[in-house]
């Protein structure tokens, strides 16, 4: 599976999804939402109940249903940026210990179909999977549009709008690029993702790939589970993760940022579902890294409710966004000066039966869609009224560290 990944367009390899030891890749297309500007999952979800209406069945011995993957904008409003969900031709699942080729059949989405053998046939032989990228890659970086002093001072105006009473939390992004001497290979960006952060959600959608460690929402045979993260310590020096985690654990300002998104999530989430259960307090979340405030939120969803009806209304979060979050989502605009696309928007996938999961697009970059050899990174904080703005850009360097280290990888 891993081999697939790093063969990328060469396995005919598009989307991936991955974490542990589960993962699912992808190529083809049998069926793509045409989005236009300023549409969002809602609409997404009403072209994938069309397509499943139109699907005859689509599963294998295995019972494993056809499956699309998505990726949406932050703001849709605000954004050249378009979202994407697309029905591949195959995937290839590994889950439980069992591989499985699942292949869209039937009219208007027939095709021949080619089978595992003749799937996996097209793999290099053992040993040699690397062969022919072994040449140098070249990438340096280049600041976006504000540097890390420019963005401190952002961060600075949105805790003077917080003190001034204007919201209470409000979540600002900056961007750099890396800029490389041939197109990047993003397949094996996200098996080098995949092998150092194997607990996140590692995503490939449409030249957008990342690790993700927040969840936005899962649903599984009507179980709903949200992981929410919000409160963030950089682990550097010496400091022992223990003393880490307790400094993150007592910190009234990261407390108070993670109360905000929590709440943010569960009040979603309560016209959908029954049985919600929210922990009184957060855990802490030990990454490479970082360490992270965390909340796993459940619950039940209501009889026929997809996985789409709950990433519409979860997104955005005060995790991304902000609280109140339409006051928060006019500070983002005008504060960043830059296009989030789909930087921490949804992205995941959906299967036919309503089931899916979709992380929150955060740790990752973002293909430049007129070329090939730039990619954007994205790091984003929460700013509260407490927060102090060296601290944030340590945090927000913190939270380049994956995809700068997967492109050191990849380059070596």
């Amino acid at each position: 599976m891993l081999a697939l990944l790093e063969a990328g367009p060469a396995a005919g390899v598009e989307q991936a999804w991955l974490r542990g030891p589960d993962a699912a890749v992808a190529g083809g297309e049998a069926a793509r939402w045409a989005a236009e500007p300023g549409q969002g999952v809602a609409d997404a979800a009403g072209w994938w109940a069309s397509v499943v209406e139109r699907l005859e069945e689509a599963e294998d011995s295995s019972g494993v249903p056809a499956t699309a993957f998505g990726s949406f904008c932050f703001d849709p409003a605000r954004t050249r940026a378009l979202p994407v969900l697309v029905l591949p031709e195959w995937t290839l699942v590994h889950r439980h210990g069992v591989t499985t080729l699942v292949e869209v059949a039937g009219r208007p989405f027939a095709r021949p179909p080619r089978g595992r053998e003749e799937l996996l046939a097209g793999l290099p032989a053992a040993g040699t999977e690397r062969a022919g990228v072994t040449e140098p890659l070249t990438v340096s970086e280049r600041a976006g549009s504000l540097d890390a002093d420019g963005w401190a001072d952002r961060v600075a105006q949105g805790v003077k709008r917080i003190l001034a009473g204007e919201l209470d939390k409000v979540v600002l992004a900056r961007q750099v690029a890396a800029v490389a001497d041939r197109p990047l290979p993003l397949g094996r960006l996200a098996r080098r993702l995949h092998e150092q952060y194997p607990r996140c959600w590692t995503f490939l959608v449409d030249g957008l790939v990342g690790a993700s460690p927040e969840m936005l929402v899962r649903r599984e045979d009507g179980l709903v589970t949200s992981r929410v993260l919000a409160g963030t310590i950089g682990v550097h020096g010496a400091t022992t993760p223990e003393t880490l985690a307790t400094a993150l654990a007592s910190s009234s300002k990261d407390l108070q940022e993670h109360e905000y998104a929590v709440a943010s999530v569960a009040e979603a989430l309560s016209p959908f579902c029954t049985g919600m259960n929210v922990p009184d307090a957060p855990y802490v979340l030990e990454l490479p890294n970082v360490l992270h405030l965390a909340t796993d939120v459940t619950a039940v969803a209501a009889a026929g409710t997809s996985v789409l009806e709950l990433v519409a209304a979860l997104h955005p979060s005060a995790a991304v966004c902000g609280t109140p979050t339409e006051v928060a989502r006019e500070l983002v605009a005008e504060l960043e000066e830059l296009d989030r696309g789909r930087y921490s928007g949804p992205v995941g996938w959906v299967d036919a039966h309503g089931d899916g999961a979709f992380a929150i697009a955060l740790r990752c970059g973002q293909l430049d869609t007129a070329d090939p050899t730039t990619l954007h990174l994205y790091a984003g904080c929460g700013i509260v009224a407490d927060s102090d703005p060296d601290a944030e850009v340590a945090e927000s360097e913190a939270k380049l560290v994956p995809m700068r280290d997967a492109l050191r990888a990849v380059v070596r």
